[in-house]
């Protein structure tokens, strides 16, 4: 059937239509500034450490961020609080994803039940003060910025208004992500993780709510150093997950005031890092220093089951002031890739003596004798914080197929005096836990029988345990043999 002038031409017109989108499709541009915009989009925005959806293959839109400033007291560790000053609620802030050539329209808003004014500084503006100077709001008012995102990368942001390291130091700062035209290579799993410090006028671990203290953060002086926000926040149940054989990508940024990170996985290899957060990539990573008001994007593919942890790698910020966070890998072993235990042993190799520098024994203050139960509980949660926490965790619920629970123990609950024993000489080899079997190692604590008394009676008093009273006298007949 031969075709009509009409059905010819209409022929004609989709083939120019098509070629007209491949073509402008194709099309690149020099400047990123000069990238069209096509339509409106309302931005995507996510708590840690959730992150919204990749851009994909979309086209640069003008994109609409509606972010709300909140102060609000919250959680830093178990019976301790914080007055937070937060981007949208979350410590840190919600995570803004774009692509390169998007046109940014901004609308901060500061709540009316706020105290202060506020602004935002984001690293992947070009402009004055990074919208700082644009966006300073008064509470109960918001203000309107429009920006182009130029380079692709991940960037930090944060409030900029005066004092700015004490805007900062309460928890105002996140991450934007500008992405490149077509998108970052897909992945599995992705996870928005930012360390921050934080000073506050009682010493880490005192409970209640605790004020800024402004000389501690000049001194550099931190109580906490975190990840996102605080003690605990990628522990348990809130750890992050993943699967056998899928990538992983981490979005880590550090939010400051003051210190570096040295973020690192423990037990796990970064395939590639975008250093900086930058085009820059590095390859075969075990460390990597993220500066203070900077990022980097990590990348890996997890081969074995397991908890891995996840550490600021200046190791005390991890065990004694709270940055530590979990991965958790379910799925098949691989024992070609880790075998697990093959055999044990004990291994003393200076001997089994704790060493310690000597101490100046006319310095030293005497523990308080008959303690209240309130005195010990708040004696034995700091001890438990500083010493225990790692393996045993916020709640007691220890990591699974690693470390037994002490909440709601019945081997912990069955026998007060083999717990002294424990943690006076330590223990190794098989012990059955809530009807689990653990063979791990408990190391002999280098801590005071009155020490031990306190944190066993905070244990002992907590998470549906059996309310013991430990004593010292009862540390010191076990310790004595008698």
């Amino acid at each position: 059937m031969k075709p009509t002038s009409s059905s010819y031409a209409m022929l004609v017109a989709l083939i120019l239509l098509v070629t007209s989108c491949i073509n402008n499709e194709k099309k690149t541009y020099d400047n990123a500034a000069d990238i069209p915009v096509s339509r409106e989009m309302i931005a995507e925005l996510t708590s840690p450490p959730n992150v919204p959806t990749p851009v994909g293959l979309r086209k640069a839109k003008k994109l609409i961020v509606n972010m709300e400033i909140l102060e609000k007291e919250s959680t830093m560790t178990d019976g301790t609080t914080y007055n937070y000053w937060t981007f949208g609620g979350s410590v840190p802030g919600s995570f803004i994803r774009t692509r390169v050539g998007d046109e940014v329209e901004f609308t901060l808003s500061n709540h009316p039940d706020n105290k202060l004014p506020h602004n935002i500084d984001l690293h992947a503006v070009t402009g004055p003060g990074g919208g700082a100077t644009s966006s300073f709001v008064a509470p109960g008012h918001e203000k309107k910025f429009n920006f182009k995102t130029l380079n692709p990368g991940l960037y930090v942001y944060h409030c900029a208004t005066a004092p700015v390291g004490m805007h900062i130091a309460n928890g105002m700062y996140g991450l934007i992500l500008v992405e490149p035209a077509g998108g970052l290579p897909q992945v599995d799993k992705e996870y928005y993780i930012m360390q921050g410090d934080f000073y506050t006028k009682g010493e880490n671990g005192e409970p209640g709510l605790q004020a800024f203290d402004m000389q501690k953060a000049v001194d550099e002086d931190a109580d906490y150093v975190v990840f996102n926000g605080k003690v605990g926040a990628l522990t348990g149940d809130n750890a992050i997950t993943a699967n056998v054989g899928e990538t992983v990508r981490l979005y880590v940024g550090n939010g400051g005031p003051n210190l570096v990170s040295s973020f690192h996985v423990i037990g796990e290899i970064f395939d590639k890092v975008m250093v900086e957060g930058g085009s820059s990539i590095n390859k075969h990573v075990q460390t990597t220093l993220v500066p203070a008001g900077g990022a980097a994007i990590v990348e890996f593919r997890v081969d074995v089951p397991g908890t891995f942890i996840l550490v600021d790698h200046s190791i005390f910020r991890a065990f004694n002031k709270g940055a530590l966070g979990m991965l958790k890998v379910e799925g098949e072993e691989n024992k070609k890739i880790y075998s697990g235990v093959v055999q044990e042993g004990i291994y003393h190799p200076e001997g089994g003596t704790i060493q310690e520098m000597p101490d100046d024994d006319s310095k030293k203050v005497a523990p308080k004798e008959n303690k209240t139960l309130a005195e010990k509980m708040e004696s034995g949660k700091k001890i438990y914080m500083q010493t225990c926490f790692a393996c045993h965790q916020a709640e007691g619920q220890g990591i699974p197929n690693a470390f037994p629970p002490l909440a709601k123990s019945d081997y912990l609950n069955a026998d007060v005096n083999r717990a002294i024993s424990i943690v006076l000489k330590g223990k190794t080899g098989e012990i059955t836990v809530n009807g689990q079997k653990y063979n791990s190692v408990m190391t002999r604590q280098a801590i005071s029988n009155d020490e031990i008394a306190d944190v066993l009676t905070y244990v002992y008093n907590s998470w549906g345990n059996n309310k013991t009273n430990v004593t010292k006298s009862q540390v010191d007949q076990i310790k004595s043999g008698h």
